[in-house]
């Protein structure tokens, strides 16, 4: 009898035990390659594409400033306490894509540009007004490059980027890497594609994701980092306790009620 009491502590301890190692987060990043000595994979060549309602810096320059001057927007100068100061100078004004995919350039007109990537729209440029300046050169810039993380980050925040080769890593660093509840397997990326919103889960416990193609981010992408099992676990033991506490909180309140009536009745 005495044996059987002793083997049922011990399955139980056991059971404990596994469940409890079963639900811890493996924190290393990429643990297929930790014990690889070297490796290697294709960075690729990527570069988002432009999008309906994104917002870019197109300035057309040359040796001679008036002769291309004609391709820009107009300079703006919005009235701020900096420029009845006299610092601030004029800002280059930006274009915003339609909902068509297009944007409109002085003297050039109405192009289509939903689809380019910027190195791409800009050899587009370039090639139309060499037609006219033969030393032009074309800049292209997306201003409205922003990424959201979220979740179990230490800074979960919304991120402006200025280059066009942002990884999912980065933005983990720049959020200040994932917490050590973050649940690193199940890493949950929504983008917005041709009018859709797809989703994508990232495990970044493998080297895998390096290969992924959502690896590289686009603009407008929300990442978010589950929590995991331990930090829900938390949670709901806190929300119980609550609870509890809120429970007891107003049968005392309704007991001293209670107990004041009875106490006036019996003075009575």
């Amino acid at each position: 009898m005495r044996n059987r009491k002793l083997f049922a502590i011990f399955a139980a301890t056991a059971l404990v035990m596994s469940s409890c190692s079963s639900s811890k987060t493996v924190l290393p990043y990429f643990t297929d390659i930790s014990t690889v000595a070297d490796g290697q994979f294709d960075a690729g060549a990527y570069s988002p594409e432009i999008k309906p309602d994104d917002e870019l810096l197109i300035t057309i320059m040359s040796s001679i400033p008036e002769a291309t001057a004609h391709y820009n927007l107009p300079m703006s100068n919005p009235a701020t306490r900096d420029d009845m100061l006299g610092y601030s100078s004029p800002q280059q004004q930006t274009y915003i894509v339609s909902s068509k995919g297009d944007i409109t350039l002085p003297i050039i007109g109405e192009m289509h540009v939903a689809g380019l990537t910027t190195e791409q729209l800009k050899d587009k440029l370039t090639e139309i007004v060499h037609k006219d300046v033969s030393d032009a050169v074309v800049r292209v810039q997306l201003i409205n490059f922003q990424i959201i993380v979220a979740g179990e980050v230490a800074r979960p925040s919304r991120l402006r980027v200025n280059r066009e080769r942002f990884s999912i890593l980065d933005a983990i660093s720049e959020a200040g890497d994932l917490t050590p509840y973050g649940e690193r397997s199940n890493v949950l990326l929504v983008r917005e594609e041709n009018g859709k919103r797809v989703f994508h889960h990232l495990n970044l416990n493998s080297a895998e994701v390096l290969n992924s193609p959502y690896f590289y981010l686009q603009q407008n992408d929300y990442v978010y980092v589950e929590p995991n099992s331990i930090r829900q676990s938390n949670a709901k033991y806190n929300q119980d306790n609550a609870f509890k506490l809120q429970v007891i909180s107003t049968v005392v309140s309704a007991s001293s009620v209670i107990a004041s009536l009875i106490i006036a009745l019996t003075v009575k």
